[in-house]
């Protein structure tokens, strides 16, 4: 019982801290998109971008990834290996949604921000319309989450 009390403590002092991680080793935010909180996982090297959402057989309705870059530009994405159908919100370096695109599973064509970017965040399909964010609304981005760290 000694050991347990102090076990206890610390999964408590864990929990309430914010420190979370996704299953892929990312590190989790917490974000409000629209009307909805997410769990974002923050993918900001090179090599977490690549790889992104790849092989994941599902993502749950309140998570998702948030990629960041260097600098405003224009941004494209694929579905390499990707089997989860997704919207994506791409965003500028103030945090102002510049375009919403949805993507297919598997497809390599490139879908564009249109707009220079320094953000793109990736939700399941139909959750930025469920989440009422639309093109000009201004996301707040969390502190952890709004510079790329070197590969």
């Amino acid at each position: 019982m000694k050991l347990l009390l102090p076990f206890c403590l610390m999964v408590f002092a864990l929990a309430t801290t914010g420190c979370e991680e996704s299953p892929a080793g990312l590190p989790v935010v917490k974000m409000q998109i629209g009307k909805q909180n997410y769990h974002i996982e923050v993918a900001a090297t090179q090599s977490q971008q690549e790889t992104g959402l790849m092989k994941r057989d599902s993502m749950p309705d309140d998570h998702g990834m948030i990629f960041i870059f260097g600098e405003e530009k224009v941004l494209e994405f694929w579905m390499k290996n990707t089997r989860i159908p997704l919207d994506i919100i791409f965003l500028d370096a103030r945090g102002r949604v510049v375009s919403i695109r949805q993507m297919e599973p598997y497809d390599e064509r490139h879908t564009s921000s249109g707009f220079p970017a320094k953000y793109a965040i990736e939700l399941n399909r139909g959750a930025a319309a469920d989440s009422g964010v639309k093109v000009g609304d201004r996301l707040t981005i969390p502190d952890s989450a709004k510079e790329p760290k070197r590969s």
